[in-house]
């Protein structure tokens, strides 16, 4: 009764459909991924026991390669895209709001600066770094991970925040680009400014 005051009539059926339709696509340690989801697959997708997702769900796995890894009992929410060329591995009972963005490459480095920067974007070379989300993390709405970023255990990235660095364990961090303003302090079971 409860599932119903929740989704409606419509949405309780769409539920149970999608529902179906992961088991089908995704197998039996898949909760739910509600559609519409694009998935793109060239490499190796490892999903843990008991993901779900919102609609919305975009994964680009570029390469023969790439390689991505969702631990056990992650939850991703609406509209969220994973781009991944090399490797980006998220934790275990890892929360992430809707509208996220995590990517492990960018085009182009620059690296020679002459003949990249006056090439077409499209036609730069793609460069990449590995990305890890740790256990029991929280990316608010809106959050953008970049290449190269491990983010700590037990964290909260703020909604908005744009992650260019990493980030320790026991943290809260918001901003452009995103910085550290509370540890968890475990002597004291309490957060602490920094």
């Amino acid at each position: 009764m409860k599932l119903f005051r929740v989704y409606g009539f419509l949405g309780l059926l769409r539920l149970v459909f999608d529902v179906l339709i992961s088991r089908i696509y995704f197998g039996k340690h898949v909760k739910v991924v509600r559609r519409p989801f694009y998935i793109r697959n060239m490499g190796e997708l490892i999903i843990g026991n008991e993901f779900t997702s919102g609609v919305g769900l975009r994964i680009d796995c570029l390469k023969k390669n790439s390689q991505l890894i969702l631990g056990e009992r992650v939850q991703v929410n609406d509209y969220v895209h994973i781009g991944v060329m090399e490797k980006i591995i998220i934790g275990n009972d890892v929360l992430i709001a809707s509208k996220v963005f995590i990517t492990d490459h960018n085009h182009g480095q620059f690296v020679n600066e002459e003949t990249e920067f006056h090439k077409p974007v499209i036609k730069r070379k793609l460069s990449s770094k590995i990305v890890i989300i740790g256990n029991n993390v929280w990316l608010g709405e809106g959050v953008n991970i970049l290449p190269g970023v491990t983010i700590g255990d037990n964290t909260i990235i703020g909604a908005g925040s744009i992650v260019t660095k990493n980030i320790s364990a026991d943290s809260l961090a918001v901003g452009n680009p995103a910085r550290v303003i509370k540890k968890f302090d475990r002597t004291k079971s309490k957060w602490v400014n920094i």
